[in-house]
């Protein structure tokens, strides 16, 4: 199991804001019925590695569809397999050690 952290900046737009592109992002993520969890600088998302990426080039194109003109796409993915992992395992260890 991997872990992506994934933060998609749509620029090129009429406003600063971005929360409704974040909102496109969470939809579709309920749509594919994975597991993920939206946090103040991004998402997290949790599934097999291949899967995550074909998923990341799906919801790649959203703010294009919504009229971005540019579109910044960050992602970082943790694919440990020696044992299994899912989102807030990382959290809680670092609990326990404090």
């Amino acid at each position: 199991m991997a872990l992506l952290q994934l933060t998609i900046i749509p620029m090129g737009t009429a406003s600063p804001g971005v929360g409704e592109y974040v909102a496109d992002v969470q939809k579709a993520l309920e749509k594919e019925k994975v597991r993920f969890q939206l946090n103040d600088m991004g998402t997290l998302i949790e599934g097999e590695a291949k899967d995550l990426l074909a998923l990341v080039s799906k919801i790649y194109e959203l703010p294009f569809a919504r009229g971005a003109q540019r579109v910044v796409t960050h992602m970082v993915i943790d694919d440990r397999r020696d044992k299994s992992v899912s989102i807030g395992d990382k959290i809680e260890t670092v609990k326990k050690m404090l």
